[in-house]
């Protein structure tokens, strides 16, 4: 039985695979359980008027059922071949709000993410940066 709970947000990105891959070797040495969190933006959010007939927001919804089974199928390997207690968690909406509601509700130790190579959140804040703020777990920013 895992002591601990270590969760990770993915999305697919490198820094954000790094990240899952660093807190998978972490939960072995710890004997912890893992849950990536994979936050979806909801369908809404990605409506635009210049896209009335939905085409872009129908073909980023594929992508990201794409990279949800891509996953989900990871996750199946790394349980069968190191016996791992994992799971993934899919939500959507914001993903600072998400990883951090899905840390309260399975009591995290710790939350892992990627490091953010978007220049827009430099200026915004990334959601490595806001976790660390919110000051509620210990936050492990994987490069």
């Amino acid at each position: 039985m895992a002591h601990g709970v270590i969760v990770v947000g993915i999305d697919g990105s490198a820094t954000s695979l790094r990240a899952a891959a660093y807190a998978v070797g972490l939960a072995r040495r710890q004997d912890s359980r893992v849950v990536a969190v994979y936050v979806r933006p909801s369908a809404s959010g990605m409506l635009s008027i210049a896209d009335p007939f939905g085409v872009t927001v129908a073909a980023a919804m594929a992508a990201q059922n794409d990279v949800e089974t891509e996953f989900r199928a990871a996750i199946q390997r790394e349980r069968a071949l190191n016996d791992l207690d994992l799971e993934l968690l899919v939500r959507y909406g914001d993903p600072f709000t998400e990883l951090s509601r899905a840390a309260v509700e399975l009591r995290a130790d710790a939350v892992v993410v990627g490091r953010s190579v978007s220049a827009l959140h430099r200026l915004t804040g990334s959601v490595a940066v806001r976790l660390v703020r919110s000051g509620h777990w210990p936050v492990i920013v994987v490069p």
